[in-house]
């Protein structure tokens, strides 16, 4: 009853004029940004945040704009995927192998629909996952003292090192980078500046927000500057959208199925959209067989990943709400912005601020209605983004990073630091070496340095305390495991290639 009166109250917040129309708003423009190669919905929450401090939002408003263009990139990320045969985004991947083969066929208007359907029923069955499971787990995480935060902290590192990385090696190397950045700025304990050089803008440390920004936002500038310097063309034709009930039947089980996976693989710390995507693709493909024909245009083959993806997304949402752990790289970038808010996630935030957190639930499913009516409908409109010329669109992306950053922190250094953030982000991005965890590494490494002190000054130095409860203990063993396992796993799950068409371009 708790649970109905809170999503009511949510509800409330959720419908009133404004916070309605800034979801309608986040979700068209999260449709664009994610139909857009490349951007993803990273970078496109990052690219907005500066946005909605600039608008002067509140928190609630703030959140239910983010998490709409969050989702609306979810779907958006599908329609350069089938019609270009190029991922709008990671997690969008599975998505060619079954969805360009059905453009190519003529059947590009089916893809487009049965994509958006499985798009809805993955999200919309994780977010009631998410207020299900949100206020259990919280209440589990009054259990957390501070040994057992810094195992949940390290577990969050090592799935995302082990799982959302090709090479743990380099996930580690950038771990380790955004905790020496977390370590800039005066000591908590001592008051003592550290790795400042002097500089006495360090001295409040890094702005997450700048990092994020930079490294998302700026280096996506240079990378599509780099590999997209041509008018983007589509690849096939777009017929007339008709809605193929024989098809959405035949799938149906199939999104159930990839649901569940997909919600599974978001609510693990650092797994993300990605795993949920291909996990749910090779299960289904497991699961049909011969009886299907996979890789050669099977609807199901077009909805398995997308309710997968879309699924984890919502169950990210759980471990970065009630334990303030981000369950994917776009959580993260949403994470900071509630710590810019003064908000923390964690247990206590169903109680502090369960306004916000009721409210952006429930925009959340409001969100995925919207999304579900405009995709289908407005799918030709959202396909002309494809035709927008990079010399139009990145100049966009740079004014809105660096007005955004300016006009919340009115700092000129702050905007060189976006750059050179910017910069690192594109070399790292250009030797392999993943961002995101160093974006975790700055987001986390503060709090979980002082988790290890608070752990160290209850236990007088002595350090099995870290392994003094069960809690710790399994987290210690999931850590180890989240890391290790993909070791072994990897070289037996092996993506399977996108297909070569001639629309087929490189991506870095």
């Amino acid at each position: 009853m708790d649970t109905l009166a809170n999503l009511s109250m949510g509800f409330g917040v959720a419908l009133t004029p404004f916070t309605l129309f800034l979801a309608i708003c986040g979700c068209f423009l999260g449709t664009i940004i994610g139909a857009l190669p490349g951007l993803g919905p990273s970078n496109g929450v990052a690219i907005l945040i500066p946005l909605a401090f600039a608008l002067g939002l509140d928190a609630t408003e703030s959140l239910v704009l983010l998490t709409a263009v969050y989702f609306g990139t979810m779907y958006g990320g599908r329609i350069s995927s089938i019609l270009l045969n190029i991922p709008g985004d990671e997690p969008a991947m599975m998505t060619t192998l079954d969805g360009y083969p059905m453009a190519k066929q003529g059947r590009a208007g089916d893809a487009l629909v049965i994509s958006g359907a499985a798009s809805f029923v993955g999200s919309f069955i994780s977010i009631i996952g998410l207020i299900i499971m949100a206020p259990l787990l919280a209440s589990i995480a009054y259990l957390f003292g501070p040994a057992e935060y810094f195992a949940l902290y390290l577990l969050a590192f090592c799935t995302l090192g082990g799982v959302a990385s090709k090479n743990q090696a380099k996930a580690a190397l950038a771990a380790c980078l955004g905790l020496g950045i977390a370590m800039i700025g005066l000591d908590n304990s001592t008051g003592l500046p550290r790795f400042t050089g002097g500089n006495m803008h360090l001295a409040d440390g890094i702005d997450f927000l700048v990092a994020i920004v930079g490294m998302f936002a700026i280096s996506e500038v240079f990378i599509f500057i780099e590999s997209h310097g041509k008018n983007s063309a589509l690849g096939v034709v777009l017929g007339k959208i008709t809605i193929p009930w024989k098809d959405l039947k035949m799938t149906f089980p199939t999104m159930i199925r990839a649901t569940g996976i997909g919600f599974v693989a978001g609510v693990l710390p650092g797994a993300g959209a990605s795993l949920g995507s291909f996990m749910a693709y090779m299960a289904e493909k497991g699961i049909i067989g011969k009886d299907g024909y996979f890789g050669k245009g099977d609807p199901r083959g077009v909805a398995a990943p997308e309710a997968g993806n879309n699924a984890a997304a919502g169950g990210a949402m759980v471990p970065m709400l009630t334990l303030g752990v981000p369950g994917s790289g776009t959580t993260a970038v949403m994470l900071a912005l509630l710590l810019t808010l003064n908000i923390t996630p964690g247990p206590l935030l169903f109680k502090e601020h369960a306004d916000v957190v009721w409210g952006l639930i429930a925009s959340m499913l409001i969100a995925n209605v919207v999304l579900l009516i405009m995709n289908v409908p407005m799918v030709k409109l959202f396909v002309k983004v494809l035709l927008v010329p990079p010399s139009v669109l990145m100049p966009m992306v740079t004014m809105v990073s660096f007005v955004g950053i300016y006009s919340l922190t009115g700092s000129y250094f702050d905007m060189v630091m976006m750059i050179l953030f910017g910069v690192l982000g594109y070399i790292l991005r250009k030797i392999d070496v993943p961002t995101v965890p160093v974006i975790l590494g700055i987001l986390l490494g503060g709090e979980m340095e002082d988790a290890l002190r608070r752990a160290m000054t209850l236990s007088d130095g002595d350090w099995t305390f870290l392994f003094s409860s069960p809690i710790s203990i399994g987290l210690w063993i999931a850590a180890v495991l989240g890391f290790v396992a993909p070791l072994f796993l990897r070289g037996k799950l092996k993506k399977p290639p996108i297909p070569a068409t001639d629309a087929t371009l490189d991506q870095d």
